[in-house]
């Protein structure tokens, strides 16, 4: 920031800078070369012809500096077939004229025909009266004062603009530290949290500041529910795995004669755990990446395919909206899909039914997925989101299925319930998921 101000001030004050000293010359010039038209417009007044035809003044000019040799100040006046009439400053010199032709109007030039003096001259040309002679009048000054004043005024502007960009940088300094000091505080106030063990930021900042800090807090607040999530998550796979653990080391011990098939079903039921909470594991991590997106109706269908080969007796029907998108990694959509579809299609009598999108809600997705089974009483459905919970014992499964699919939904901010299914008789389970933003 510091150097871009420095930059942009030096660059403008240049600017400027040259844009005043052009000016304020031209100005200075401007007025010189009004004191030597004046001087040419006198000249011309006061000429006469004599008798002889030559030019000469009926008046002197009043400056004495033309009755110096070489004083700087100079005039002349020279016709065709006559000599030349000058000032005595002259002294053996004669002063070259532009070349031009014919100017009726004052024509303003610099001259460098004597060595170390550069001249400013100003000539016109004027037919005086009764004579036919084109007679050229000139009057010269040395540039010595002029480049003087020149040289003054730029010595003013350098230093005014040098004072004025130094204040002006040490005026950006003043400004952009103050500006940021807030940040300074908040960086202060983060260093205090991780030294006293604060969650928050709670110091009072100012204005422009608070929207960082509601998402400092909010991003803190993010991150001690993700901690508290592992290590409820690490206390519940540590509590899953430690009864298999004991039965297998209790059977063991006893020298059990069913080890080798004690040792495989607790083998089975610790594997499902572990495959439980990775499934949530993965769900928490790809749930941060905020990008995911899956379209239902294509999970729906792909899990349908793989389950009708595990179940070909049974009859599948999908129906409902082909665009419904849900913020939801497809992996673990179809892993929900797949958990509820199998378990219609293994307690169900033989028909299962899954609509995509049957309530249009602008923030949820609904997806029912319902069969033509027996059913569950209301008082025994809550039951069923337990880990472990089965009603049917008689059927293969270790009663995770439900689980994972409360708990993977609930990741991505969605739920599930379950009801009793108007159109089958059998189970409804009504699957509501967050939709996906729209494409930009």
């Amino acid at each position: 920031m510091l150097l871009i101000a420095a930059g942009w001030i030096t660059i403008l004050l240049l600017v400027g800078g040259l844009a005043l000293n052009r000016t304020l010359t031209s100005l200075v010039t401007s007025q010189f070369d009004d004191q030597l038209n004046y001087i040419l417009t006198a000249m011309i007044g006061s000429t006469e012809l004599d008798t002889a035809g030559d030019a000469y003044f009926t008046r002197p000019l009043a400056d004495q500096r033309f009755l110096e040799p070489n004083s700087g100040f100079y005039w002349q006046i020279t016709g065709a077939g006559h000599e030349p009439f000058a000032s005595q400053s002259l002294w053996d010199r004669t002063l070259k004229d532009s070349g031009k032709g014919f100017e009726k109007q004052p024509y303003f030039y610099d001259s460098y025909q004597f060595s170390g003096d550069p001249l400013r001259i100003v000539e016109r040309s004027v037919v005086l009266p009764g004579s036919k002679t084109r007679w050229r009048f000139m009057v010269a000054s040395s540039r010595a004062q002029l480049d003087k004043q020149v040289l003054e005024i730029r010595s003013i502007l350098i230093w005014s603009f040098l004072i004025l960009g130094l204040g002006l940088f040490a005026m950006v300094m003043l400004q952009t530290w103050y500006g940021l000091s807030p940040l300074r505080r908040v960086r202060r106030a983060i260093a205090r949290i991780r030294s006293s063990g604060a969650n928050r930021v709670t110091e009072p900042l100012p204005l422009e500041v608070q929207p960082m800090v509601l998402e400092l807090n909010a991003l803190l607040a993010h991150s001690e529910k993700q901690a508290e999530e592992a290590r409820t998550h690490a206390g519940n796979l540590a509590h899953a795995l430690k009864t298999p653990l004991t039965v297998l080391t209790n059977a063991a011990s006893a020298h059990a004669p069913d080890l080798d098939r004690t040792v495989l079903r607790e083998a089975t039921v610790m594997r499902r755990q572990v495959d439980h909470h990775l499934a949530r594991a993965r769900a928490v991590g790809r749930r941060v990446v905020g990008l995911a997106r899956a379209n239902v109706m294509h999970s729906a269908a792909a899990v349908e395919g793989a389950v009708a080969r595990l179940h070909p007796e049974i009859r599948f029907d999908i129906d409902g909206s082909h665009t419904a998108t849900v913020a939801v990694e497809r992996q673990d959509l179809e892993e929900i899909l797949g958990n509820l579809i199998e378990n219609a299609a293994k307690y169900g009598g033989g028909s299962v039914f899954v609509t995509v999108d049957p309530e249009p809600d602008e923030k949820l997705c609904s997806i029912w997925i319902e069969d033509d089974g027996a059913g569950i009483a209301q008082e025994q459905r809550g039951e069923l989101f337990s880990r472990g919970a089965r009603l049917d014992t008689n059927k293969p499964g270790t009663g995770l299925g439900l689980a994972i699919v409360r708990d993977v939904a609930g990741i991505y901010g969605g739920s599930v319930e379950l009801d009793e299914s108007e159109d089958l008789g059998g189970l409804l389970v009504r699957l509501r998921l967050p939709r996906a933003p729209a494409a930009a």
